[in-house]
């Protein structure tokens, strides 16, 4: 007798896994916990992204819009899912501690070497923060056809094992090997498809926002050139 249930036609998964060898259910475990860590990176990483434009939107339209950096720095709390937040914060903060009264009266920096340099370290520190934990993707992308794998060739082996042991082919011998090497090849698609999908697309979301950085960079530095040097 086959050793799992058949419903309506298909198969309940269900009865294979309680049927599974233990090493068939080590794999399908291990699969399943890639498979769900992978989803809980995948919806953070899209909860912070969308987040994270919306509040850059505003933070460079307050930008613009003031006249005063002081209260941008004071404001600065509510926009702190922006990563160019940080680069206002680090920028602000090097060219607050550089600036001095000029011979005209006016404040000016001594430095813009210095503040390029602050502004090139945040910048860094703020990409390492949005890339947070895309390595796992990366891994669950390349890891988990090969454990599927290494499932699906145990599930095989165990088939004819069973053909040795019992001495004839038949369904009942061969059908729980046989699921579990299908089982396992599905499960690493299954966790592996996904993560790379989401990692190939956050790592176009992670272009785009070096592109913006690079772009407020460059608008915070000609500012500070224009008005304190």
């Amino acid at each position: 007798m086959v050793p799992f249930a058949l419903l309506d036609g298909g198969i309940d998964l269900r009865q294979v896994v309680m049927h599974a060898s233990p090493v068939a259910k080590a794999v399908i475990l291990i699969l399943l916990v890639f498979s769900i860590g992978s989803w809980v990176v995948i919806l953070r990483k899209w909860a912070l992204y969308l987040r994270g434009r919306q509040v850059s939107a505003n933070f460079r339209a307050l930008f613009k819009r003031s006249s005063n950096w002081q209260d941008i720095k004071v404001q600065a709390d509510r926009y702190a899912v922006s990563p160019l937040t940080g680069l206002f914060l680090a920028g602000y903060n090097e060219l607050t501690y550089q600036l001095k009264v000029g011979q005209e009266g006016r404040m000016q920096m001594r430095r813009m070497e210095a503040l390029e340099r602050s502004i090139q370290r945040a910048s860094v520190v703020e990409m390492g923060r949005l890339e947070r934990s895309l390595g796992l993707l990366a891994t669950v992308a390349a890891v988990s056809p090969f454990v599927g794998l290494f499932g699906t060739v145990w599930g095989i082996i165990d088939a004819f094992q069973s053909i040795g042991s019992v001495g004839n082919a038949s369904l009942a011998t061969v059908a729980p090997g046989i699921a579990d090497a299908l089982i396992a090849t599905a499960l690493g698609l299954v966790a592996a498809i996904p993560a790379l999908m989401a990692y190939n697309f956050f790592q176009g979301q992670m272009k785009q926002w070096q592109a913006e950085l690079d772009d407020y960079a460059l608008e915070f530095l000609t500012l500070s050139e224009r008005n304190f040097t």
